[in-house]
């Protein structure tokens, strides 16, 4: 069976959101209807070769999931998809992040004292987005 809208079945993303992030490019005038279905289909077959490399390279395969952990990891050591650093980063512990920053303002101020706030019992996680 052919017809209007046979197409979008063979794409899991939504068009209508893949066209409005294209027209949210100032260069973008129109989109043809070819041209949103192979964005979008090339953008499906993207992320599932990025979660099936993932899942293959990491430590979810142990507990048979994939984590955000084994994707920040390939976006840190693949170097296809670097690129992606900025989005995936590593997940790191409130604690650890407050100490790094602590570091680094010692590291910038050598031989002034500041206070030192230390707090041990945060248990969340924060991008490890430093100096960015």
């Amino acid at each position: 069976p052919s017809g209007g809208g046979g197409e979008n079945r063979l794409v899991s993303l939504p068009l209508s959101r893949i066209r409005v992030i294209m027209k949210s490019s100032p260069e973008v005038s129109s989109i043809n209807q070819d041209a949103l279905f192979l964005t979008a289909k090339a953008t499906e077959l993207f992320v599932q070769y990025l979660a099936a490399y993932s899942y293959k390279h990491g430590r979810g395969k142990e507990k048979n999931a994939l984590t955000y952990s084994d994707l920040s990891h390939t976006a840190e050591e693949c170097e296809t998809f670097q690129f992606l650093a900025d989005i995936l980063p590593k997940k790191i512990l409130a604690s650890k992040y407050l100490k790094m920053l602590e570091k680094e303002k010692r590291e910038g101020e050598v031989g002034e004292d500041d206070e030192e706030d230390e707090e041990e019992d945060e248990e969340e996680t924060v991008d490890e987005d430093v100096g960015s």
